[in-house]
């Protein structure tokens, strides 16, 4: 079966909506790892024209969106968080080195919070993974990259805090 951003958006919407919370992301991280592996549906979702972040679909009823990302070189991320809200990263294309960061010193509105370096491991064509509220993680690409995300919200209207390492 060939995947429409419609249709995820409307599956996402139910398994959200059956079980709000970490459960339901990790059934929303399942079908999208199932979407990664449509062909088509990459082709149709991508071109060299897509942009760093593209919003696909907007839920007007739960807020989550559906988001393309495609970088053309390297980039990398300091640590941080969604606030208060998740995010979901499947890997469409490329590679991306991701760390998971400890809160060791909380940020404030004037001050950067202190984080220690946990883990890394790598997100490769057809891994998905989900962050929950607080989950402090900082992605690098050294080359071009694809990637469908999910948040729980617009990230762009949220103001998030900044992290440093220790």
């Amino acid at each position: 079966m060939t995947h429409t951003v419609e249709q995820l958006a409307t599956d996402f919407r139910a398994a959200l909506k059956a079980e709000p919370g970490p459960a339901g992301r990790q059934k929303v991280c399942a079908l999208l790892k199932d979407a990664l592996k449509d062909d088509a549906f990459i082709k149709k979702t991508f071109s060299d024209a897509t942009p760093e972040r593209q919003i696909l679909h907007e839920d007007p009823e739960l807020g989550f969106c559906i988001l393309a990302h495609q970088y053309k070189g390297a980039k990398e991320s300091p640590p941080h968080d969604h606030a208060h809200s998740w995010a979901i990263y499947g890997q469409v294309e490329g590679e991306t080195a991701m760390s998971d960061w400890e809160l060791v010193a909380p940020a404030s509105a004037d001050q950067p919070g202190k984080v220690k370096h946990k883990s890394k491991y790598k997100l490769t064509p057809g891994v998905a993974h989900v962050y929950n509220e607080g989950d402090l993680h900082s992605p690098s690409r050294v080359g071009p990259t694809r990637l469908i995300r999910i948040e729980g919200t617009n990230m762009e209207k949220v103001k998030r805090m900044k992290y440093e390492p220790a």
